[in-house]
């Protein structure tokens, strides 16, 4: 009988989040597949527990086939991203897709989500939104993704690094026009940050202060047509 693949949400930020299925079902697993091994190291020693662990990362994802072997072996696999919720714009989808190809079974353990985390504190509208991901870091591909979602009216939710954002943001307006924005920075952690402004208004306050931390990046649709 093959064992399971259990994706595996873990906290975004603050360890107090650790719901007690995470623990347990890293507990019962026989190996782990990480994003980073070393920062699940950190979270396996938070909670006294020692694995083995494999690297699933995008540069690493010939590891697949192994760790789909160990499991049509009869172990049980627990995969893991750094933070949040595996396989939401995360190598990890691929193990999940390769799974479903070989039909071994797969047990979601749900958890905190920084995407949906930040959308339910922006004042964005949350009936109905659409998770961009990351936008590329060539300009070309990044504004060709912008001009193709100009014209959505449900809300957008992006994800962005520090040394990025003013260059997604000056991007962002001049194809999107000025829209409203929450940027929400570092959830859940110290330094937690919800801004709610305009993104001539972020632009603004980042030409002064230079962006920290990861952020999520709330932005209203476009306007109904007249």
């Amino acid at each position: 009988m093959p064992g399971i693949l259990y994706i595996v949400a873990t906290p975004i930020g603050n360890l107090d989040d650790m719901p007690p299925r995470v623990a347990a079902t890293f507990g019962a697993a026989d190996f782990v597949a990480a994003e980073d091994t070393r920062v699940t190291l950190k979270l396996l020693n938070h909670l006294g527990l020692k694995k083995p662990m494999m690297s699933y990362y995008e540069h690493a994802l010939h590891h697949g086939a192994a760790i789909l072997d160990r499991i049509e072996a009869g172990e049980s696999c627990a995969l893991c991203s750094d933070a949040g919720m595996p396989c939401i714009s995360d190598p990890g989808e691929d193990l999940v897709g390769l799974c479903a190809a070989r039909d071994i079974p797969t047990v979601v353990i749900p958890g905190p989500s920084a995407a949906i985390s930040a959308l339910a504190v922006s004042g964005l509208p949350t009936s109905r939104f659409c998770f961009e991901g990351f936008l590329s870091t060539n300009r070309k591909n990044r504004m060709e993704h912008l001009h193709q979602i100009s014209g959505d009216q449900h809300t957008l939710i992006f994800y962005e690094a520090p040394h990025k954002l003013i260059y997604t943001l000056q991007d962002m307006l001049e194809v999107l026009g000025d829209r409203r924005i929450a940027l929400c920075r570092e959830l859940t952690k110290l330094h937690e940050e919800i801004i709610r402004t305009t993104f001539s208004g972020a632009l603004e306050r980042y030409r002064e202060k230079s962006p920290r931390g990861e952020y999520v990046l709330i932005i209203e649709g476009a306007p109904e047509p007249e």
